[in-house]
């Protein structure tokens, strides 16, 4: 089954939205003209119900259906990117400093596509909930809404999620049952000892050896103290200490981040990163404060509802271009929230050639965008069938 005809009628007008998203990039939680764009085009398209201002500028959108069922959320992330863009595109960023370089752009488009064509044709039971989020990039805008109610609210039994996947064979489908995108936690550790000449050693405390120690020591917990079998991934992204060749500083901070799939091996990261930093501490004369964050966790797709989406991009692209055991990756993703509140599953749309995600000149394919519509459409169709 291709893409419905409906839809692929509307890939002219959905690239304008797309195109015109494009030029209006925001961030964060701070997304107004995102939102009202978005907020205008449900009211044109005939949605039953619109709520604003959930997450600040997060908007849910009900589509009734035929008769009483389920309600199945489909969500999309709407926020941008702060780098500056070389797309070179006629529709670039017109706001200096921002740009959509992850294709949330298309992502917003892919379900306003399907949004159009479900509230056109109706053809399913209960109700549809259409997600449409702020704040992935930064400040966990799936965090905010699932707190601030909108799974019972709105009564979602289950929820789905896609994300564009350049450099992965374009209109291709991957996902997988269990973690498939890491939780993502940061650290910082402060060294405070006594600076000093740099040719009078004895007479300071250090804090630029014991920060190398710590970096040092830090990464045996992977090779140590981790169960090889499940993974795990510590990288030390920063060190800033000292101002001069020939003074020995009083302060040294690190930081970096932690990637897992596991609630359990995250606490005995943290657990273990206290120990190695008190016990370099106290063996270099310096006193140090971890602060151990924890950011999005691990999104888990739920098996059921993992094989069901499958099933249904299958139904849409054709068996082979459906790969429904993709290895896991270390990024991160906060439609994990949602996952934890409520079954769903996630997907990645390969998005064909092209610069990579966060890339300056990344640039959203305009011709996958009816594939995800389609795929969003006819999810809903298959879970919640009119009964007959």
């Amino acid at each position: 089954m291709p893409v419905i005809n409906r839809i692929g009628d509307l890939a002219p007008q959905m690239t304008e939205w797309r195109q015109y998203l494009h030029t209006i990039p925001e961030l964060g939680f701070d997304c107004p003209k995102t939102a009202a764009f978005i907020a205008e085009k449900l009211r044109e398209i005939g949605v039953d119900e619109i709520h604003e201002g959930i997450a600040q500028t997060g908007i849910v959108a009900i589509i009734n259906g035929q008769g009483e069922g389920p309600t199945i959320g489909l969500r999309a992330d709407f926020d941008a990117l702060p780098i500056e863009e070389a797309t070179g595109v006629d529709y670039v960023s017109t706001h200096p400093g921002k740009m959509h370089a992850c294709g949330h752009d298309g992502h917003t488009t892919m379900l306003l596509g399907a949004a159009t064509y479900l509230a056109e044709t109706r053809n399913f039971a209960g109700r549809v909930a259409l997600i449409f989020q702020p704040a992935e990039e930064m400040g966990g805008g799936g965090d905010v809404m699932v707190r601030e109610g909108i799974m019972d609210r709105f009564e979602v039994q289950q929820v789905y999620a896609i994300h564009n996947a350049p450099t992965l064979p374009q209109g291709f489908f991957f996902t997988t049952p269990g973690p498939i995108m890491a939780a993502a936690d940061t650290f910082t550790i402060n060294v405070n000892g006594l600076g000093g000449h740099g040719a009078s050693p004895h007479e300071a405390a250090d804090p630029v050896v014991a920060a190398c120690a710590m970096v040092t020591a830090v990464q045996t917990i992977v090779s140590r103290n981790h169960d090889a079998s499940k993974d795990l991934v510590i990288s030390v992204t920063q060190i800033h200490t000292g101002t001069v060749e020939n003074v020995i500083p009083a302060t040294a901070m690190i930081n970096g981040t932690i990637r897992t799939f596991d609630k359990e091996v995250a606490a005995m990261v943290k657990s273990r990163m206290e120990a190695i930093i008190a016990g370099t501490a106290a063996a270099y004369g310096v006193e140090a404060e971890l602060n151990y964050e924890f950011g999005y966790p691990a999104t888990v797709n739920a098996p059921n509802e993992t094989a069901f989406a499958a099933n249904v991009a299958r139904d849409v692209v054709g068996v082979e271009a459906v790969v429904d055991d993709v290895q896991k990756v270390a990024g991160s993703e906060d439609f994990s929230y949602m996952l934890e509140e409520r079954p769903g599953a996630y997907l990645f749309l390969g998005a064909g050639d092209g610069a990579y995600l966060h890339h300056p000149e990344y640039n959203f394919n305009d011709e996958i965008a009816p594939v995800g519509a389609t795929f969003f459409a006819r999810l809903v169709e298959t879970a919640q069938p009119v009964a007959k």
